[in-house]
Protein backbone atom coordinates (compact mmCIF):
# COMPACT_ATOMS: atom_id res chain seq x y z
CA UNK A 1 0.00 0.00 0.00
CA UNK A 2 1.31 3.47 -0.89
CA UNK A 3 1.40 6.00 1.27
CA UNK A 4 -1.52 8.61 0.68
CA UNK A 5 0.44 12.03 0.09
CA UNK A 6 1.66 14.20 2.68
CA UNK A 7 -0.65 16.86 4.37
CA UNK A 8 0.16 20.34 3.44
CA UNK A 9 -2.01 21.16 7.08
CA UNK A 10 -3.49 19.37 9.57
CA UNK A 11 -6.91 20.65 10.62
CA UNK A 12 -7.83 19.48 14.48
CA UNK A 13 -11.43 19.44 14.79
CA UNK A 14 -12.18 19.56 18.68
CA UNK A 15 -9.28 21.55 19.66
CA UNK A 16 -10.72 22.77 22.64
CA UNK A 17 -11.48 19.36 24.36
CA UNK A 18 -9.62 17.21 26.45
CA UNK A 19 -7.76 14.82 24.33
CA UNK A 20 -6.19 17.56 22.80
CA UNK A 21 -5.25 19.31 26.27
CA UNK A 22 -3.57 16.27 27.70
CA UNK A 23 -2.65 13.91 24.45
CA UNK A 24 -2.55 16.24 20.97
CA UNK A 25 -0.22 19.49 22.10
CA UNK A 26 2.52 17.93 24.05
CA UNK A 27 2.25 15.41 20.79
CA UNK A 28 2.75 18.66 18.95
CA UNK A 29 5.13 20.31 21.04
CA UNK A 30 7.48 17.55 20.21
CA UNK A 31 7.02 16.43 16.91
CA UNK A 32 7.92 20.61 16.59
CA UNK A 33 10.77 19.98 18.48
CA UNK A 34 12.24 16.86 16.35
CA UNK A 35 11.56 19.11 12.95
CA UNK A 36 9.04 16.80 12.11
CA UNK A 37 6.10 19.41 11.86
CA UNK A 38 6.31 21.96 9.57
CA UNK A 39 2.68 22.52 8.36
CA UNK A 40 -0.10 25.21 9.63
CA UNK A 41 -2.42 23.64 12.30
CA UNK A 42 -5.88 25.03 12.49
CA UNK A 43 -8.14 24.41 15.10
CA UNK A 44 -11.77 24.13 14.71
CA UNK A 45 -14.13 23.71 18.23
CA UNK A 46 -17.40 25.66 19.36
CA UNK A 47 -15.99 28.45 21.45
CA UNK A 48 -15.38 31.88 21.09
CA UNK A 49 -11.14 31.84 21.18
CA UNK A 50 -9.50 33.59 18.54
CA UNK A 51 -5.83 32.95 17.60
CA UNK A 52 -3.96 34.18 20.71
CA UNK A 53 -6.40 32.60 23.01
CA UNK A 54 -5.28 28.82 21.18
CA UNK A 55 -1.77 29.79 21.19
CA UNK A 56 -2.32 30.89 25.43
CA UNK A 57 -4.34 27.54 26.48
CA UNK A 58 -1.73 25.71 24.13
CA UNK A 59 1.11 27.19 26.37
CA UNK A 60 -0.22 26.07 29.51
CA UNK A 61 -1.54 22.85 28.05
CA UNK A 62 2.15 21.99 27.20
CA UNK A 63 4.17 23.43 29.92
CA UNK A 64 1.73 21.24 32.31
CA UNK A 65 2.66 18.20 30.60
CA UNK A 66 6.64 18.56 29.38
CA UNK A 67 8.75 19.31 31.99
CA UNK A 68 11.50 20.83 29.53
CA UNK A 69 9.73 23.20 27.84
CA UNK A 70 11.81 25.54 25.66
CA UNK A 71 10.09 28.91 24.49
CA UNK A 72 11.90 28.63 21.55
CA UNK A 73 9.97 25.12 20.21
CA UNK A 74 7.04 26.43 21.14
CA UNK A 75 7.11 29.66 19.32
CA UNK A 76 7.44 28.27 16.40
CA UNK A 77 4.58 25.83 16.89
CA UNK A 78 2.80 28.91 17.46
CA UNK A 79 3.38 30.66 14.52
CA UNK A 80 1.38 27.65 13.03
CA UNK A 81 -1.50 27.55 15.12
CA UNK A 82 -4.72 29.27 14.54
CA UNK A 83 -8.80 28.43 15.10
CA UNK A 84 -11.92 28.44 13.53
CA UNK A 85 -14.46 28.33 15.57
CA UNK A 86 -18.38 27.70 15.41
CA UNK A 87 -21.32 25.33 15.53
CA UNK A 88 -20.36 21.88 13.23
CA UNK A 89 -23.69 21.87 12.75
CA UNK A 90 -23.92 24.67 11.04
CA UNK A 91 -22.53 25.18 7.01
CA UNK A 92 -21.02 28.11 7.87
CA UNK A 93 -18.41 27.21 9.98
CA UNK A 94 -17.49 25.20 7.31
CA UNK A 95 -17.39 27.71 4.72
CA UNK A 96 -14.71 29.82 7.28
CA UNK A 97 -12.94 26.93 7.46
CA UNK A 98 -12.47 26.76 3.85
CA UNK A 99 -11.44 30.22 3.90
CA UNK A 100 -8.92 30.03 6.92
CA UNK A 101 -7.13 26.81 4.50
CA UNK A 102 -7.29 28.47 1.59
CA UNK A 103 -5.04 31.60 3.47
CA UNK A 104 -2.97 29.12 5.22
CA UNK A 105 -2.11 26.86 2.42
CA UNK A 106 -1.98 29.40 -0.34
CA UNK A 107 -4.94 27.99 -2.16
CA UNK A 108 -5.05 24.05 -3.03
CA UNK A 109 -2.81 21.33 -1.39
CA UNK A 110 -3.54 18.33 0.31
CA UNK A 111 -5.36 18.37 4.27
CA UNK A 112 -5.66 16.27 6.68
CA UNK A 113 -8.89 16.51 8.90
CA UNK A 114 -8.22 14.83 12.39
CA UNK A 115 -11.95 14.27 14.20
CA UNK A 116 -11.17 14.55 17.80
CA UNK A 117 -14.65 15.06 18.61
CA UNK A 118 -17.74 12.60 19.50
CA UNK A 119 -18.48 9.94 17.31
CA UNK A 120 -22.05 11.13 16.96
CA UNK A 121 -20.30 14.02 14.67
CA UNK A 122 -17.74 12.14 12.35
CA UNK A 123 -21.10 11.73 9.54
CA UNK A 124 -22.18 15.91 9.70
CA UNK A 125 -18.67 16.70 9.84
CA UNK A 126 -17.78 14.74 7.10
CA UNK A 127 -20.86 15.80 4.95
CA UNK A 128 -20.10 19.31 5.76
CA UNK A 129 -16.32 18.98 4.63
CA UNK A 130 -17.78 17.55 1.54
CA UNK A 131 -20.01 21.07 0.97
CA UNK A 132 -17.21 23.10 0.46
CA UNK A 133 -15.06 21.09 -1.24
CA UNK A 134 -12.95 20.40 1.95
CA UNK A 135 -13.08 16.58 0.99
CA UNK A 136 -11.22 16.87 -1.95
CA UNK A 137 -6.85 16.18 -1.46
CA UNK A 138 -8.26 15.82 1.65
CA UNK A 139 -8.05 12.42 4.78
CA UNK A 140 -9.97 11.75 7.34
CA UNK A 141 -8.67 10.58 10.78
CA UNK A 142 -11.28 9.29 12.80
CA UNK A 143 -10.78 8.37 16.82
CA UNK A 144 -12.16 5.49 18.59
CA UNK A 145 -14.86 4.08 19.02
CA UNK A 146 -15.29 3.16 15.27
CA UNK A 147 -19.41 2.04 16.23
CA UNK A 148 -20.37 0.24 19.40
CA UNK A 149 -20.88 -3.10 17.48
CA UNK A 150 -20.50 -4.61 14.00
CA UNK A 151 -23.17 -3.76 12.37
CA UNK A 152 -22.79 0.56 13.08
CA UNK A 153 -19.35 -0.01 12.23
CA UNK A 154 -20.24 -1.34 9.15
CA UNK A 155 -22.98 1.26 8.63
CA UNK A 156 -20.53 4.37 9.90
CA UNK A 157 -17.68 3.50 7.02
CA UNK A 158 -20.91 3.24 5.00
CA UNK A 159 -21.32 6.73 5.52
CA UNK A 160 -18.45 8.16 5.73
CA UNK A 161 -16.93 6.47 2.51
CA UNK A 162 -19.32 8.50 0.54
CA UNK A 163 -17.53 11.69 1.13
CA UNK A 164 -13.65 10.46 1.56
CA UNK A 165 -12.33 7.09 -0.27
CA UNK A 166 -11.07 4.37 1.89
CA UNK A 167 -7.71 4.81 1.42
CA UNK A 168 -8.10 8.22 3.10
CA UNK A 169 -10.07 7.00 5.85
CA UNK A 170 -7.69 6.53 8.87
CA UNK A 171 -9.19 5.34 12.04
CA UNK A 172 -6.71 5.66 15.49
CA UNK A 173 -6.28 3.20 18.01
CA UNK A 174 -3.38 5.19 20.21
CA UNK A 175 -1.91 1.70 21.02
CA UNK A 176 -0.88 1.13 17.92
CA UNK A 177 1.80 4.32 18.13
CA UNK A 178 2.76 3.01 21.71
CA UNK A 179 6.51 2.48 21.73
CA UNK A 180 6.31 -0.79 24.18
CA UNK A 181 3.92 -1.97 21.60
CA UNK A 182 6.55 -1.32 19.03
CA UNK A 183 8.68 -3.21 21.04
CA UNK A 184 6.61 -6.50 21.30
CA UNK A 185 7.36 -6.69 17.27
CA UNK A 186 10.94 -6.34 17.65
CA UNK A 187 11.15 -8.65 20.29
CA UNK A 188 9.18 -11.06 18.40
CA UNK A 189 10.48 -10.74 14.49
CA UNK A 190 13.73 -9.36 15.08
CA UNK A 191 15.33 -11.56 17.91
CA UNK A 192 16.27 -15.41 16.77
CA UNK A 193 16.25 -15.87 20.49
CA UNK A 194 12.35 -15.24 20.81
CA UNK A 195 11.04 -16.37 17.99
CA UNK A 196 11.31 -20.30 17.92
CA UNK A 197 10.19 -20.23 21.63
CA UNK A 198 6.53 -18.05 19.72
CA UNK A 199 4.40 -20.80 19.38
CA UNK A 200 1.90 -23.92 21.51
CA UNK A 201 4.75 -25.97 21.99
CA UNK A 202 7.08 -23.31 24.31
CA UNK A 203 3.86 -20.88 25.65
CA UNK A 204 1.84 -22.08 28.49
CA UNK A 205 -0.51 -19.07 28.08
CA UNK A 206 -0.46 -15.41 28.00
CA UNK A 207 -1.72 -12.45 29.83
CA UNK A 208 -3.05 -8.96 28.76
CA UNK A 209 -3.55 -6.60 31.58
CA UNK A 210 -4.92 -3.31 31.76
CA UNK A 211 -5.58 -1.96 35.33
CA UNK A 212 -6.23 1.24 36.73
CA UNK A 213 -6.61 1.89 40.18
CA UNK A 214 -8.43 4.95 39.82
CA UNK A 215 -12.46 5.08 39.05
CA UNK A 216 -14.53 6.90 36.77
CA UNK A 217 -14.61 9.98 38.40
CA UNK A 218 -16.64 12.56 36.44
CA UNK A 219 -17.23 10.55 33.21
CA UNK A 220 -20.20 8.72 35.11
CA UNK A 221 -21.92 9.46 31.94
CA UNK A 222 -19.91 8.56 29.13
CA UNK A 223 -18.54 5.97 30.53
CA UNK A 224 -22.19 4.20 31.81
CA UNK A 225 -22.82 4.29 28.05
CA UNK A 226 -19.94 2.65 27.16
CA UNK A 227 -18.39 0.04 29.71
CA UNK A 228 -14.88 -1.69 30.40
CA UNK A 229 -15.34 -3.80 27.05
CA UNK A 230 -16.08 -1.20 24.59
CA UNK A 231 -14.04 1.41 26.06
CA UNK A 232 -10.88 -0.76 25.74
CA UNK A 233 -11.25 -4.51 25.28
CA UNK A 234 -12.47 -4.12 22.05
CA UNK A 235 -9.97 -1.94 20.54
CA UNK A 236 -6.66 -1.67 22.57
CA UNK A 237 -6.23 -4.78 24.03
CA UNK A 238 -7.21 -6.51 20.99
CA UNK A 239 -4.71 -4.74 19.02
CA UNK A 240 -1.77 -6.00 21.67
CA UNK A 241 -3.22 -9.54 21.37
CA UNK A 242 -2.58 -8.91 17.23
CA UNK A 243 0.89 -8.28 17.69
CA UNK A 244 1.28 -10.59 20.15
CA UNK A 245 -0.53 -13.74 18.17
CA UNK A 246 -0.09 -12.63 14.29
CA UNK A 247 2.45 -14.63 11.95
CA UNK A 248 5.50 -12.37 10.63
CA UNK A 249 4.64 -9.83 7.70
CA UNK A 250 5.80 -10.53 4.43
CA UNK A 251 7.18 -7.28 4.50
CA UNK A 252 7.46 -3.44 6.69
CA UNK A 253 4.56 -2.66 4.49
CA UNK A 254 1.52 -1.54 6.54
CA UNK A 255 -0.58 -3.40 4.60
CA UNK A 256 1.18 -6.63 4.89
CA UNK A 257 0.97 -5.98 8.87
CA UNK A 258 -2.88 -5.06 8.62
CA UNK A 259 -3.26 -8.63 6.91
CA UNK A 260 -2.06 -10.39 8.90
CA UNK A 261 -3.57 -9.29 11.82
CA UNK A 262 -6.86 -9.72 9.70
CA UNK A 263 -5.85 -13.25 9.27
CA UNK A 264 -5.30 -14.23 12.83
CA UNK A 265 -8.46 -12.87 14.07
CA UNK A 266 -10.13 -14.67 11.51
CA UNK A 267 -8.63 -18.04 12.95
CA UNK A 268 -9.86 -16.45 17.02
CA UNK A 269 -12.35 -17.50 18.36
CA UNK A 270 -15.64 -14.98 19.11
CA UNK A 271 -15.74 -14.50 22.92
CA UNK A 272 -17.51 -17.30 25.30
CA UNK A 273 -19.84 -15.64 27.95
CA UNK A 274 -19.11 -18.71 30.01
CA UNK A 275 -15.64 -17.80 29.49
CA UNK A 276 -15.87 -14.52 30.51
CA UNK A 277 -16.34 -12.34 33.97
CA UNK A 278 -18.02 -9.09 33.98
CA UNK A 279 -17.80 -6.74 37.09
CA UNK A 280 -18.72 -3.94 38.65
CA UNK A 281 -16.76 -1.64 41.45
CA UNK A 282 -19.12 -0.61 44.79
CA UNK A 283 -19.96 2.47 44.54
CA UNK A 284 -20.23 3.16 41.08
CA UNK A 285 -23.92 3.36 40.90
CA UNK A 286 -23.30 6.25 42.98
CA UNK A 287 -21.54 8.60 40.63
CA UNK A 288 -22.86 11.20 39.35
CA UNK A 289 -24.41 10.28 35.48
CA UNK A 290 -24.71 6.53 36.23
CA UNK A 291 -28.51 4.97 34.97
CA UNK A 292 -30.08 4.01 39.08
CA UNK A 293 -29.47 -0.01 38.94
CA UNK A 294 -26.94 0.35 35.86
CA UNK A 295 -25.61 -3.05 34.87
CA UNK A 296 -22.49 -1.53 32.83
CA UNK A 297 -19.26 -3.39 33.66
CA UNK A 298 -16.27 -1.61 34.79
CA UNK A 299 -14.07 -4.67 35.14
CA UNK A 300 -13.95 -7.81 32.41
CA UNK A 301 -11.94 -10.68 32.14
CA UNK A 302 -12.10 -12.77 29.53
CA UNK A 303 -10.20 -16.30 28.01
CA UNK A 304 -9.96 -16.27 24.14
CA UNK A 305 -8.68 -19.10 21.87
CA UNK A 306 -6.66 -19.28 18.45
CA UNK A 307 -7.19 -21.59 16.55
CA UNK A 308 -4.45 -21.85 14.22
CA UNK A 309 -1.48 -24.08 13.74
CA UNK A 310 1.00 -21.92 16.10
CA UNK A 311 -1.80 -21.48 18.81
CA UNK A 312 -4.03 -24.23 19.41
CA UNK A 313 -4.62 -24.93 22.67
CA UNK A 314 -3.06 -21.87 24.30
CA UNK A 315 -5.32 -19.39 26.51
CA UNK A 316 -5.15 -16.16 25.96
CA UNK A 317 -6.10 -13.91 28.89
CA UNK A 318 -7.17 -10.65 29.40
CA UNK A 319 -8.51 -8.99 31.85
CA UNK A 320 -8.89 -4.87 32.47
CA UNK A 321 -11.17 -3.33 35.47
CA UNK A 322 -10.96 0.46 36.78
CA UNK A 323 -10.76 0.84 40.74
CA UNK A 324 -8.69 -1.91 40.94
CA UNK A 325 -5.65 -2.44 43.12
CA UNK A 326 -3.28 -1.13 40.81
CA UNK A 327 -2.45 1.09 37.65
CA UNK A 328 -0.40 -1.18 35.43
CA UNK A 329 -0.89 -2.26 31.46
CA UNK A 330 1.27 -5.21 31.02
CA UNK A 331 1.65 -8.63 28.72
CA UNK A 332 2.91 -11.59 30.42
CA UNK A 333 4.21 -14.55 28.42
CA UNK A 334 4.79 -17.40 30.46
CA UNK A 335 6.60 -20.13 28.93
CA UNK A 336 5.59 -24.13 29.70
CA UNK A 337 8.25 -25.71 32.52
CA UNK A 338 10.54 -28.41 31.71
CA UNK A 339 9.34 -31.84 31.90
CA UNK A 340 11.72 -32.95 34.85
CA UNK A 341 11.57 -30.41 38.27
CA UNK A 342 15.64 -30.23 38.76
CA UNK A 343 15.18 -26.36 40.53
CA UNK A 344 11.75 -26.54 42.20
CA UNK A 345 10.66 -23.22 43.81
CA UNK A 346 9.91 -22.37 47.05
CA UNK A 347 6.59 -24.30 46.47
CA UNK A 348 8.41 -27.32 45.22
CA UNK A 349 7.33 -26.81 41.75
CA UNK A 350 9.42 -25.58 38.48
CA UNK A 351 8.95 -21.80 38.34
CA UNK A 352 7.91 -20.99 34.69
CA UNK A 353 10.55 -18.27 32.13
CA UNK A 354 7.95 -14.98 31.79
CA UNK A 355 8.20 -12.71 29.08
CA UNK A 356 7.09 -9.26 30.82
CA UNK A 357 6.10 -6.36 28.20
CA UNK A 358 5.23 -2.89 30.41
CA UNK A 359 3.69 -0.58 29.05
CA UNK A 360 2.17 1.38 31.70
CA UNK A 361 3.75 3.12 33.71
CA UNK A 362 6.77 2.54 32.03
CA UNK A 363 7.91 0.79 28.33
CA UNK A 364 10.04 -1.74 29.49
CA UNK A 365 10.91 -5.36 28.56
CA UNK A 366 11.54 -8.31 31.63
CA UNK A 367 12.88 -12.13 30.80
CA UNK A 368 12.56 -13.99 34.28
CA UNK A 369 15.20 -16.27 34.14
CA UNK A 370 14.98 -19.34 37.12
CA UNK A 371 18.72 -19.13 38.57
CA UNK A 372 19.74 -21.18 41.51
CA UNK A 373 20.57 -19.52 44.83
CA UNK A 374 24.12 -20.18 45.87
CA UNK A 375 23.34 -21.22 49.37
CA UNK A 376 23.00 -24.97 49.39
CA UNK A 377 19.44 -26.30 50.45
CA UNK A 378 18.17 -22.87 49.52
CA UNK A 379 14.85 -23.09 46.57
CA UNK A 380 15.44 -21.61 42.94
CA UNK A 381 14.29 -18.12 42.22
CA UNK A 382 13.65 -16.55 38.87
CA UNK A 383 15.33 -13.29 38.55
CA UNK A 384 14.69 -10.46 36.14
CA UNK A 385 16.20 -9.03 33.19
CA UNK A 386 15.24 -5.89 32.55
CA UNK A 387 15.54 -3.45 29.40
CA UNK A 388 13.77 0.33 30.23
CA UNK A 389 13.24 1.89 26.46
CA UNK A 390 13.66 5.77 28.51
CA UNK A 391 17.05 4.49 30.25
CA UNK A 392 18.50 2.79 27.04
CA UNK A 393 17.46 5.78 24.30
CA UNK A 394 16.24 9.03 26.24
CA UNK A 395 12.85 10.13 25.92
CA UNK A 396 10.38 7.97 25.10
CA UNK A 397 7.86 8.64 22.23
CA UNK A 398 4.57 9.25 23.20
CA UNK A 399 1.71 7.75 21.29
CA UNK A 400 0.15 10.93 19.98
CA UNK A 401 3.17 11.50 18.27
CA UNK A 402 3.29 8.46 16.25
CA UNK A 403 -0.58 9.00 15.21
CA UNK A 404 -0.26 12.96 14.60
CA UNK A 405 2.98 11.98 12.51
CA UNK A 406 0.96 9.27 10.73
CA UNK A 407 -1.82 11.65 10.21
CA UNK A 408 0.27 13.92 8.16
CA UNK A 409 2.33 11.46 6.05
CA UNK A 410 -0.08 9.11 5.22
CA UNK A 411 1.94 6.63 6.85
CA UNK A 412 -1.23 3.99 8.07
CA UNK A 413 1.09 1.79 10.42
CA UNK A 414 -0.37 3.67 13.63
CA UNK A 415 -4.05 3.15 12.16
CA UNK A 416 -6.78 -0.01 11.76
CA UNK A 417 -8.20 -1.15 8.90
CA UNK A 418 -12.05 -1.77 8.36
CA UNK A 419 -11.11 -5.30 8.15
CA UNK A 420 -9.30 -5.12 11.16
CA UNK A 421 -12.17 -3.49 12.93
CA UNK A 422 -14.66 -5.47 11.67
CA UNK A 423 -13.15 -8.77 13.31
CA UNK A 424 -12.76 -7.42 16.55
CA UNK A 425 -16.36 -6.53 17.15
CA UNK A 426 -17.11 -10.06 15.89
CA UNK A 427 -15.22 -11.51 18.26
CA UNK A 428 -16.50 -9.56 20.87
CA UNK A 429 -20.34 -9.46 20.03
CA UNK A 430 -21.59 -12.40 21.99
CA UNK A 431 -20.73 -10.67 25.37
CA UNK A 432 -22.02 -7.26 23.90
CA UNK A 433 -24.97 -6.11 26.06
CA UNK A 434 -25.11 -8.74 28.35
CA UNK A 435 -28.15 -8.22 30.94
CA UNK A 436 -26.62 -10.32 33.25
CA UNK A 437 -25.93 -9.04 36.93
CA UNK A 438 -22.07 -7.80 36.82
CA UNK A 439 -20.56 -9.32 39.98
CA UNK A 440 -19.61 -6.72 42.59
CA UNK A 441 -16.20 -5.98 43.86
CA UNK A 442 -14.72 -3.52 46.49
CA UNK A 443 -12.64 -0.73 44.90
CA UNK A 444 -8.68 -1.29 45.55
CA UNK A 445 -8.99 -5.37 44.97
CA UNK A 446 -8.32 -7.08 42.11
CA UNK A 447 -11.79 -7.46 40.91
CA UNK A 448 -14.31 -10.19 41.22
CA UNK A 449 -13.51 -13.72 42.59
CA UNK A 450 -14.75 -15.44 39.48
CA UNK A 451 -12.11 -13.73 37.62
CA UNK A 452 -9.39 -15.63 39.76
CA UNK A 453 -9.86 -18.46 38.37
CA UNK A 454 -9.91 -17.57 34.63
CA UNK A 455 -6.28 -17.92 34.11
CA UNK A 456 -6.03 -21.73 35.90
CA UNK A 457 -3.63 -22.93 38.73
CA UNK A 458 -1.11 -20.13 38.71
CA UNK A 459 -3.61 -17.90 38.73
CA UNK A 460 -2.64 -14.06 37.19
CA UNK A 461 0.66 -12.70 37.10
CA UNK A 462 1.39 -10.11 39.57
CA UNK A 463 1.67 -6.66 37.37
CA UNK A 464 5.05 -5.17 38.39
CA UNK A 465 5.17 -1.12 38.49
CA UNK A 466 8.44 0.20 38.05
CA UNK A 467 10.49 -0.03 41.41
CA UNK A 468 11.70 3.26 42.57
Amino acid sequence: MEKTPRADALVLFGVTGDLAQKMMFPALYRLTERGVLDVPVVGAAYSDWDDEALRSHARAWINTAVPDFDEKVFAKLASRLSIVTGDFQDGATFSRLRDRLHEVTGGGGFVSHYLAVPPSLFTKVAESLAAEGLNRGARLVVEKPFGHDLASARALNDRLTRFFDEEHLFRVDHFLGDVAVEGMKAARFANELLAPLWNRDHIANVQIQLLEAFDVADRGSFYDAVGCLKDVVQNHMLQVFMFLAMEPPASPDPEAEQDEKHRVLQATRPMDPAETVRGQYRGYRDVEGVKPGSRTETYFATRMWVDNWRWQGVPFLLRSGKAVRTTSTEVVVELKTPPVTLYPDREGRPAPNLIRFHMVPDAAMTVEMVVKQPESGLPSEPVPLRVDFADVYGRVEMPYENIIEGAITGDQTYFASLAVVEECWRIVEPVLGTADEPAPYDPGSWGPADAEALPGPRGWHDVTPRPR
